[in-house]
């Protein structure tokens, strides 16, 4: 008889990041191939994952369109502009369903960008789980302990990319 290693399932969280991780492989633009997942009672309402508006032009086919931003310290960062991000994706499709997002945990990759705090917030979402760290999401962590929502991080690694 040869000992099976026992089982552990995930826990809910753990679950929920896991299905978000997924959900990034249908991402469009490989600077930082995101999925979201929103769920409410152990239970999935919405996903999203980082890509363009529907019947425009993707990243991944005709490469990024790049914005720079000069922040209050004098430091500059690069973003692509040309795809919508995994959360407002995920809010976006609520609204199609008519799905209300009031009292939900929301599960991303990294922290939220100040557009995604607002939303989320104005959603009614109480708590929000990222794996990383984004490098410039300090505004977007206040944002949420002023509203009272919730936020987890799986690690405290910042997430790093190309022409970050």
């Amino acid at each position: 008889m040869t000992d099976t290693p026992h089982y552990i399932r995930p826990t809910w969280d753990e679950y929920f990041m896991e299905v978000a991780k997924t959900i990034a492989k249908r991402a469009t633009c490989d600077r930082g191939r995101s999925g979201c997942v929103i769920a409410r009672n152990k239970q999935i309402l919405v996903t999203g994952y980082v890509g363009s508006p529907i019947g425009l032009p993707h990243c991944d086919d005709v490469g990024h369109l790049f914005k720079q931003v000069t922040h209050e310290d004098g430091t500059t960062t690069n973003h692509c502009v040309r795809t919508v991000h995994a959360e407002q994706n995920a809010i976006c499709q609520a609204a199609r369903l008519g799905i209300s997002l009031q009292g939900s945990t929301l599960y991303c990759r990294m922290t939220p960008c100040r557009t995604c705090a607002m939303l989320i917030i104005n959603c009614g979402i109480e708590r929000v789980v990222c794996e990383f760290r984004y490098h410039s999401g300090g505004e977007s962590e206040t944002m949420f302990k002023d509203a009272g929502i919730e936020l987890d991080f799986v690690n405290d690694d910042v997430l790093r990319y190309d022409k970050q």
